[in-house]
């Protein structure tokens, strides 16, 4: 009989607590943490295939412990999803630069933590955030002057930009940029995490990941990426509404 994964939650509210822990029941076998101290013992006592961690907690906060985590040879195997309470684009980018694995802001939809906690449970191989089409004109913000790019693609975490401008690999760089019908541009900052060179007839393409960005914004983005899921993709949302029914 295979053995049901474990997922930790690790907040300091019980109230979130329970909340997650009832929209992951079906997922797997769910412990939780009151905090980072009581988590980390609880990682190394139980073993779980995910952590799903508050970023705000009193003592060691919920970037701190990813830190710790990641720092251990014996622990950093674990995903690590940090949860933000606050809409502040910084709170994203020093989840991110904890070396969180996901990121997501509160209030949690409910299909949106089990998706992103399903996919480090489903596969051995982890697959890529789900991400979509995307063609819009990008202002990328330099110190000397300001490049324009098109956007090709895009996921909860990060973008996919063609453009003539060469950016050195890990530049941290401000965006702007529209989604169709959008009431405003979104303007998150981003780093280089890969480059496409360029050739005669393909134009030179980065792929950026989201550093500082609203919780707003990312909802926006989520809500954008979800809608617009290729009909050949796999019924994500399907699934999901079938195991959060």
């Amino acid at each position: 009989m295979e053995t049901r994964r474990c997922i930790l939650v690790v907040d300091d509210t019980p109230l979130f607590r329970d909340i997650e822990s009832l929209f992951l029941a079906r997922s797997g076998r769910v412990i939780t943490a009151r905090d980072a101290d009581e988590g980390l013992a609880a990682l190394r006592r139980e073993r779980p295939d995910v952590a799903v961690i508050d970023l705000h907690m009193p003592g060691m906060g919920g970037d701190a412990m990813c830190r710790t985590i990641k720092a251990d040879p014996e622990l950093r195997s674990t995903p690590v999803i940090l949860v933000m309470g606050s809409d502040a684009p910084e709170d994203h980018a020093c989840a991110i630069r904890a070396g969180a694995d996901d990121v997501l802001a509160k209030p949690l939809s409910r299909v949106t933590l089990i998706h992103a906690v399903n996919r480090f449970l489903r596969t051995p191989v982890l697959r890529g955030l789900a991400r979509v089409c995307l063609e819009t004109a990008v202002r990328i913000r330099l110190p000397d002057e300001d490049a324009w790019g098109t956007a090709r693609n895009l996921s909860r975490g990060g973008i996919f930009v063609e453009l003539e401008h060469p950016i050195a690999p890990n530049a941290e760089v401000e965006l702007e940029f529209r989604l169709p019908d959008g009431p405003t541009p979104l303007a998150p900052t981003a780093q280089v995490v890969w480059h496409r060179r360029g050739a005669p007839d393909v134009p030179m393409g980065l792929g950026m990941q989201f550093l500082a960005l609203d919780g707003a914004s990312a909802q926006r983005i989520e809500a954008f990426v979800h809608e617009h899921l290729p009909a050949a993709a796999p019924d994500l949302l399907g699934a999901l509404a079938l195991e959060a029914g």
